[in-house]
């Protein structure tokens, strides 16, 4: 009976990985989507701009889609959305106030025309979506306001996806409703979905008040301007910076173009407070002394198109690092961009400028995830039958399997799953399912088609090995090469005349001779020459560049 039918719940994206979260609860004939976030590429994905899940599994399913749910506003669970909406109708998406916003201004960014119907939610909100699904919310804390976890009642059982979070006792905000979370825990939760990230460190992730403590102290004795970079979205982190530049009576101007925009809306709805007269125009900047300028900007993960790396680089129009600047990176690298961040730093500290990052002296950041013992008060409070991790790259979701374990849960009761691997609630019980298509997409661009991974290979090919070209001019009547191949390298040799790429050229003219003594297609002269200059420079260079062979043919 269509009734009757079980609930699978499987991850387009999130699972084995920090970013491109994506859940869904899906039964015979309706779909919910938990959020619908972007990775952010690594520096192993040249020229890619975005990573999202691949859509196919839900674009052939598009009639049961009835609604997608935001659990917070940052770009690891929102950013996805333009390229989800512009493969599926997604008839409305339930949002809180700020993250409603942010997606507002993101799809008139992406300058999408369709009329998305955006509902507003918040912890007293009760949302019933085709009689087979009853949706409810609890709040938590994170490093961006109104964050919520989520409650899915089904016919089968109830599903909690605690969505990002951090049990923060003295937030800048709305409190963690921890009493919710336990009355949710003792009406009976069968399945949880629980943040993976900092499932690697024990204890409790510090508060974000006590990041206050160490910018107040920098900014008690930087002597000329400090600039501070953070992400945008970090809007928590954003408004204590400020209301410690306002005390120390420093002007704020604010760079980058995802800092203004998050920034604006931030102001507008009330999230971030700075006095009118306390902002001003980077062209400003050097109306006042040094003394008197807080920049607040994008770029601590060493983008190299975030404002920071302009600045440093001399691509600012108004701004660069002077001697004696002070900056501040209020952020952790992101795993992978380590050497990005350090390579800025070298840059900063070369320019003269005095760089704090977070560390035992300074208290500049803090993560808006659950350290190990959070981790234990949400499987203590929610006492769930059954225990998907989510949230977190592998490591990170066998830790917190292993956490649950040492509470007491069966092994056989959590499921460490990757993209794609459905389990199945019927009954208050959940077993294993099949596997939905759940690939990554890489995003180069606004091409909604994605590139491959084929083009990606070779990208890497070209960044590491570079490209050979080989120009073929023949006469296809007489079956003859009319003059010796000529070879054209880039991001391989310096020059045409080294002695491996004039042999490369004697390599494919000799394959070609042996080769044309009978009559070829363009297909085998392409692949006799693309095998011999191949196998010849690997010998010579321990290096296998791409081969381009051009046919010109003079008939």
């Amino acid at each position: 009976m269509l009734n009757d039918s079980p609930i699978n719940v499987y991850a387009l994206g999130g699972l084995g990985e920090v970013g491109k979260n994506t859940y869904v609860v899906e039964s015979d004939r309706s779909i919910i989507l938990l959020d619908a976030g972007v990775r952010f590429p690594e520096a192993t994905l040249p020229g890619v701009d975005y990573v999202i899940p691949d859509y196919t599994y839900l674009k052939n399913n598009r009639s049961k889609i009835k609604a997608l749910f935001i659990t917070h506003g940052h770009e690891d669970h929102i950013g996805g959305i333009p390229f989800l909406i512009r493969s599926v109708y997604v008839p409305v998406i339930y949002a809180p106030r700020l993250a409603a916003a942010l997606i507002r201004h993101k799809l008139e960014d992406a300058r999408i025309k369709d009329n998305i119907k955006i509902v507003e939610y918040d912890e007293t909100s009760i949302v019933r979506v085709a009689d087979e699904f009853t949706v409810s919310f609890f709040r938590v804390t994170h490093s961006i306001p109104d964050a919520f976890g989520i409650c899915v009642d089904t016919k089968q059982g109830r599903i909690v996806d605690t969505g990002d979070f951090k049990i923060d006792l003295t937030p800048v905000g709305p409190k963690f409703e921890l009493d919710k979370v336990a009355r949710i825990g003792t009406e009976g939760v069968d399945l949880l979905l629980a943040d993976s990230t900092n499932a690697e460190l024990e204890g409790y992730t510090p508060s974000e008040t006590a990041v206050r403590g160490g910018v107040e102290d920098i900014f008690d004795k930087a002597p000329g301007r400090i600039i501070v970079s953070t992400f945008s979205s970090n809007i928590n982190r954003i408004q204590q910076v400020v209301e410690v530049a306002v005390k120390h009576k420093r002007k704020i101007c604010i760079l980058g173009r995802s800092m203004i925009n998050v920034v604006g809306i931030a102001r507008e709805y009330g999230y971030i407070k700075i006095p009118n007269d306390s902002i001003i125009e980077d062209s400003m900047v050097r109306s006042y002394k040094a003394s008197e300028i807080c920049i607040l900007c994008t770029g601590s993960q060493g983008e190299s198109m975030a404002a920071l790396s302009r600045i440093v680089n001399g691509d600012h129009r108004n701004i660069s690092i002077l001697p004696g600047d002070t900056v501040i990176f209020s952020s952790n690298p992101i795993p992978g961009n380590g050497a990005l961040v350090d390579k800025l730093v070298n840059k900063l500290v070369k320019l003269g400028a005095d760089v704090k990052q977070n560390s035992l002296a300074f208290s500049l950041h803090s993560s808006g995830h659950p350290c190990r013992q959070e981790l234990r008060l949400m499987l203590s409070l929610m006492r769930p039958k059954y225990f998907m991790p989510a949230h977190g790259e592998y490591r990170m979701l066998k830790l917190h399997a292993e956490l649950a374990q040492t509470l007491g849960m069966p092994a056989d009761h959590i499921f460490i799953c990757d993209n794609g691997d459905a389990i199945q609630l019927y009954n208050h019980k959940i077993t294993r399912g099949g596997h939905i298509q759940a690939d990554d997409v890489y995003i180069d661009g606004n091409d909604l088609d994605g590139v491959s991974s084929a083009v990606i290979n070779d990208r890497d090919i070209l960044k590491n090995d570079g490209m050979v070209a080989v120009l073929l001019t023949i006469d296809s009547k007489k079956n003859k090469l009319l003059v010796p191949p000529l070879v054209y390298t880039r991001g391989f040799a310096a020059n045409e005349t080294l002695h491996v790429v004039r042999h490369a050229q004697m390599q494919a003219e000799s394959a070609l001779a042996e080769l044309m003594v009978r009559k070829v297609t363009f297909s085998e002269i392409k692949s006799t020459v693309k095998t011999a200059v191949s196998k010849y420079i690997y010998r010579k260079t321990q290096r296998s560049p791409m081969i381009i062979p051009v046919i010109m043919n003079a008939e």
